[in-house]
């Protein structure tokens, strides 16, 4: 099968090439272009690690390290499943409320790690053989911050009511029961309210 572009967004291409998917980085036209290559160097290394890492603790699409295009892509298996973005509506409401409360779970244990997502939407979790799998750590970075975690989870739950805004609020609640189960969850709750409260955040 001749590769195939099936994404692309402000900072890379996504193509499909047999059973693998390479993310590649977009130069940027408006930079000098030796700062741009070391600029998204930098960050597909980035996120290489964070995916490797994340792939360890939730399912996730692992990196193959085979270094092309002057180190600026990443290749991963393909995930073959269904966007959730698409279609968590279609399901049952009490397969929704599974799902949410899955991923409560899955993000609890990625925070644990101290992996933040960066784009915790429903955009990024596709559905294979009922496995939720995390795709797109672009924006993924480290922080040991309660506020990180909040602003994360913040993300999911504006998703939800922009996505999924029929039933949002009681997916959301599954989402809480999940994320519970992480040692911190006390204190990012209470770290959304205020980030909430804000609205620093609001679009």
């Amino acid at each position: 099968m001749a590769p195939k572009l099936i994404a692309q967004g402000a900072e890379a291409k996504i193509i499909l090439s047999k059973d693998f998917v390479i993310k590649d980085r977009i130069s940027k036209s408006y930079r000098i272009k030796e700062l741009d290559y070391k600029i998204r160097k930098s960050r597909t290394k980035a996120e290489a690690k964070l995916l490797e890492k994340a792939s360890k603790i939730i399912n996730s699409a692992a990196p193959l390290f085979q270094p092309t295009k002057g180190f600026t892509t990443i290749k991963m298996p393909y995930i073959d499943g269904k966007k959730l973005s698409d279609n968590l509506g279609k399901f049952k409401i009490k397969k929704q409320k599974q799902i949410c409360k899955q991923i409560g779970e899955d993000v609890a244990k990625i925070h644990d790690e101290n992996i933040i997502h960066g784009d915790l939407t429903t955009s990024n979790m596709i559905l294979k053989d009922n496995l939720i799998y995390f795709i797109d750590f672009g924006l993924g970075y480290i922080s040991h911050k309660f506020e990180d975690k909040a602003v994360d989870i913040h993300l999911f739950k504006q998703a939800l009511e922009a996505k999924h805004f029929q039933n949002w609020e009681v997916l959301f609640k599954e989402f809480e029961k999940g994320y519970s189960k992480s040692k911190d969850s006390k204190i990012v709750f209470e770290r959304l309210k205020a980030v909430e409260k804000r609205g620093r955040y609001k679009h």
